[in-house]
């Protein structure tokens, strides 16, 4: 871990990643579009596949890419504000935000479009892996 970066830092990164975790577009798209809570269908998850539940393949897709985009926006910002150990303890606190959204008394999603956006962000190769074992 990058420790030059002190203390401030990882608590600021942890926080911050946190509440960009906890952001539930699978719940903010499907309002949008007027079907409701998504939470009263299929798992009651919060993610793209319970999304794609409502027969909205077009919301599932954005759902699935935003959860997915707030791993890899928490990792590249503390990334570039205080160096890779900062960007470690940001994705696994993006990814605690999904899992247990503060928006939604701690009942989130399952964490997976979020998990594989922060391993691409952290590295690549890895998250292009897991990506195609997902698949």
């Amino acid at each position: 871990m990058d420790l030059d970066a002190g203390w401030p830092w990882y608590l600021g990164a942890a926080l911050l990643a946190y509440l960009l975790g906890s952001l539930p577009f699978g719940l903010l798209l499907t309002r949008a579009a007027g079907l409701g809570d998504v939470r009263q269908i299929g798992s009651g998850n919060i993610g793209a596949t319970n999304v794609l539940r409502t027969g909205r393949k077009d919301l599932a897709l954005a759902t699935l890419l935003l959860d997915g985009g707030k791993g890899v926006a928490a990792v590249l910002l503390a990334w570039s504000a205080a160096g890779p150990g900062v960007a470690l303890v940001a994705a696994v606190c993006a990814v605690v935000g999904h899992l247990w959204p503060v928006w939604l008394g701690f009942k989130g999603g399952k964490g997976v479009a979020t998990t594989l956006g922060t391993l691409l962000a952290l590295s690549p190769p890895v998250g292009l892996l897991c990506c195609l074992t997902w698949l």
